[in-house]
């Protein structure tokens, strides 16, 4: 059996063009995942703040404390018991991550329990406590 192979050259040219219908397809799934993940990420603890017409600042600069409606109190995300706060805050004062506090707290926690949380963190020497809150919606 022999395959004949004088049946002439064929023409076989360069594909010059780039497809790139995968390339977009892929950009647009992994956009539309990030778009899905992203208000997932700013913050673990979910918490219904008050509004007030002030500046937004920048929390993640830095420590962050949590206070949900049932009281609990969150450092930096993670659960902190209300007798075990200050030795933990003290702890991280002493590793020099907390110059400044931005104190969090679900609009339904009782006034006063927040005035003795920002008590506890000015007792410690830490004197820059800015209370974060939502911006008031334009009318």
């Amino acid at each position: 059996m022999s395959v004949d192979l004088s049946s002439g050259p064929k023409d076989y040219r360069l594909m010059a063009d780039i497809n790139v219908t995968n390339l977009v397809d892929v950009v647009l799934v992994l956009l539309i995942i990030f778009m899905i993940a992203a208000p997932m990420l700013q913050s673990g603890i979910e918490l219904n703040l008050p509004r007030a017409a002030s500046a937004v600042k920048d929390a993640a600069t830095g420590t962050v404390i949590s206070i949900n409606e049932k009281r609990a109190i969150f450092i930096n995300d993670q659960f902190v018991s209300l007798q075990k706060f200050e030795g933990k805050l003290a702890g991280l004062k002493r590793a020099g991550k907390t110059k400044s506090v931005f104190l969090r707290a679900d609009r339904d926690v009782p006034y006063g329990f927040v005035v003795n949380i920002m008590g506890r963190i000015r007792a410690l020497g830490i004197d820059q406590v800015d209370l974060v809150t939502e911006p008031e919606k334009v009318k």
